[in-house]
């Protein structure tokens, strides 16, 4: 079983025509976002494929998107499903790690590996994908995420990074900041601080991201919680090694300067790259972040540039 930080094995791109799967993994979905994201998928030229459980709501555990089985199937359906190029996330929320226990992933490691897309708390479900089947992952906006719906920015890099993946290798914002200076390469990984600390421990979780670089994001944190974060994950060992660490969007706190100190106090002792306010995750507008794939970091010119296209 996969577990290192070498580069994953990249999917198949998209392409106008395919069949691609929208699955809810985690909280219950809002109707006309979904409704709104379909209609964007269909512009693409794609067929969206929603699982039985989409629409669901837990009956006793009204915050999550029904049963965890039957949340569980879904997900393993559609990866093992060879008609189907690419799982989409409808949203996140909570409960991507009660199902992760409950897919057989020794069917899903025979089926054809494909594009696997959210953020959030599929973060649980990206990790698992490298450790389990050693695939590479788009940390990317889901389907009936409000991002995703309104945001022609989000749409459109999301697009190219399916359709025409080349044509994104090289990731930039301009609200980006150097925190810490410097070039870094590694493999990219991480996703949502909160679902990167609470993944420790667990079967799929990692032991070390040595080597790598760390994307990380969240949304609502008080300084205090990214700080009580940041020093898990170095109380846990996982940084040790670390190559740089490049952070998205801390949406939901004001003022950001606040923000910033915790993150210079806990990320400046590594000594490596920080580059922060790069633009994805839980902000207004979100980049498309490849995991599992090479890359290197640029802090000085706050641009993270991939040596090869995030799908194949």
């Amino acid at each position: 079983m996969p577990t290192g930080l070498s580069a994953l094995e990249r999917p198949s791109r998209l392409v106008p025509g395919d069949r691609v799967a929208v699955v809810a993994p985690s909280g219950p979905v809002p109707p006309d976002r979904l409704d709104a994201g379909l209609a964007l998928l269909r512009g693409w030229d794609v067929e969206p494929v929603v699982f039985p459980h989409v629409r669901e709501r837990g009956a006793r555990l009204p915050y999550l998107a029904g049963g965890d089985a039957e949340r569980a199937r879904d997900l393993e359906d559609a990866w093992c499903d060879d008609t189907i190029a690419a799982v989409l996330c409808a949203r996140g929320g909570f409960g991507a790690q009660r199902v992760v226990d409950l897919v057989d992933w020794e069917r899903m490691g025979r089926a054809t590996p494909k594009v696997f897309v959210g953020y959030s708390d599929a973060t649980a479900l990206h990790e698992a994908i490298a450790t389990r089947l050693g695939v590479a992952t788009l940390y990317g906006p889901m389907v009936a995420a409000e991002v995703f719906g309104t945001d022609a920015a989000t749409q459109a890099h999301l697009r190219a990074t399916l359709f025409e993946p080349e044509s994104v290798r090289s990731l930039g914002s301009p609200a980006a900041h150097t925190l810490a200076p410097g070039r870094a390469a590694g493999v990219t990984v991480g996703g949502c601080l909160t679902l990167v600390t609470t993944d420790l421990g667990t079967p799929a979780g990692r032991t070390t991201f040595a080597g790598g670089v760390l994307a990380l994001e969240d949304v609502g944190l008080d300084p205090y919680e990214l700080d009580r974060g940041l020093t898990q994950l170095a109380r846990a060992g996982v940084l040790d090694g670390v190559a740089g660490i490049v952070l998205g969007s801390l949406a939901g706190y004001e003022p950001y300067e606040d923000l910033r100190a915790a993150l210079v106090e806990r990320l400046a002792p590594l000594g490596v790259p920080v580059v922060d306010e790069f633009g994805f995750g839980h902000g207004p507008s979100a980049l498309t972040v490849p995991l599992g794939v090479p890359c290197v970091l640029d802090a000085d010119a706050c641009t993270l540039t991939f040596d090869v296209p995030a799908l194949a």
